[in-house]
C-alpha cells in the first residue's frame, strides 16, 4: 500500500515580480521522515480551491507554522499591527479545510499559526502581542540569532494529566519546547481541550473534543530537526499512526462498496 498523503496547505508570497506558493522543507520533511507520509501540498488558491477534490484523496492534514498572522478581522477585532506580515490567500484556504477536514474525519496536526488558525476556524480569538499582555512571558524569538539558538528549548510547559501528549509522551507532566512566536490563544473556541499550558499561562496545546478522529494543536515547532528530539519523532510517529489506520480504513470501505 502506498504512503499515506497528508495535505500541506501552502503560504502564498509575493517574490520578486511574482506570487509563489510555498512551504518550508522542515515541515515536509518531519512529514516524511517523522510519520512516514507523504506530503503533498495544497495551494493556497482561497475559495478557488477544490478542497473536496483534495480531501478525497488525503490521508491527513498538517497545518504550518508561517512568518504571517491569521487576520484578526476573521475572529471580530481590528489589526494593530498592520506592518506585520498577512496571508489572506491561506486564510482564505486553511479555515474552511480546517472545517472539512473536521467534518470527514480526517487526522490533523497543526503546528504554530495552523494552531492558531484552528482556534480561530472553530470561534476563538488570539492575542495580537502576547508580550504586551500582562503577566506574559515574551514567547518571541531573536531573530538575529543563529537558527539554531533560535529553536533551542525556551521554556516549560505542564501537560494535561491523561491528555492526548502525556499519553503520547509515555506519561510525562512537563516538557521543554522552543518558543518563536509573537501571537497566541486569547479565547479557546468552544469544543476544545486544553492539552498543554506554558507556565504564564498561554496555552499550547489543544485537541478538538468533538472531533471522531486524532487532532491535536501545537504552539511551538516540533518539527525542527525533528529525527533528533524523541519527544517530537514520538509526535510525528503517532500522527503516521492514524494516517495509516485512516487510510487502512478507506480502503476496507472502498473494497465494500465496490
Amino acid at each position: 500500500m502506498r504512503r499515506p498523503i497528508v495535505l500541506v496547505p501552502a503560504c502564498q508570497r509575493q517574490l520578486g515580480s511574482h506570487v509563489w506558493h510555498m512551504a518550508q522543507d522542515k515541515y515536509l520533511h518531519a512529514v516524511l521522515h517523522g510519520a512516514g507520509c507523504m506530503p503533498l501540498l495544497l495551494p493556497a488558491l482561497g475559495l478557488e480551491a477544490d478542497l473536496e477534490a483534495a480531501l478525497r484523496i488525503a490521508d491527513g492534514v498538517m497545518l504550518t507554522g508561517s512568518a504571517s498572522n491569521v487576520d484578526a478581522r476573521l475572529y471580530g477585532e481590528d489589526i494593530l499591527h498592520p506592518d506585520l506580515p498577512q496571508d489572506p490567500a491561506r486564510d482564505a484556504t486553511t479555515l474552511p479545510l480546517i472545517r472539512a477536514a473536521l467534518a470527514r474525519q480526517l487526522p490533523l496536526l497543526a503546528i504554530c499559526r495552523g494552531f492558531q488558525e484552528v482556534n480561530v476556524a472553530l470561534g476563538g480569538s488570539l492575542h495580537q502581542a502576547v508580550h504586551a499582555v500582562p503577566g506574559m512571558m515574551d514567547h518571541r524569538e531573536n531573530v538575529l540569532d543563529p537558527l539554531a539558538r533560535q529553536y533551542a528549548p525556551a521554556h516549560r510547559i505542564k501537560l494535561m494529566p491523561d491528555g492526548l501528549l502525556s499519553r503520547l509522551l509515555g506519561g510525562e507532566s512537563e516538557m521543554m519546547v522552543n518558543s518563536l512566536h509573537g501571537q497566541g490563544i486569547a479565547r479557546l473556541a468552544d469544543g476544545l481541550l486544553v492539552d498543554a499550558l506554558a507556565d504564564d499561562g498561554l496555552v499550547e496545546a489543544y485537541t478538538v473534543a468533538s472531533a471522531a478522529g486524532f487532532t491535536l494543536a501545537v504552539q511551538w515547532h516540533p518539527e525542527w530537526q525533528v529525527e533528533d528530539n524523541p519527544q517530537s519523532m514520538r509526535l510525528f510517529g503517532a500522527f503516521g499512526q492514524v494516517c495509516r489506520d485512516y487510510q487502512e480504513q478507506q480502503h476496507r470501505k472502498n473494497d465494500r462498496t465496490g
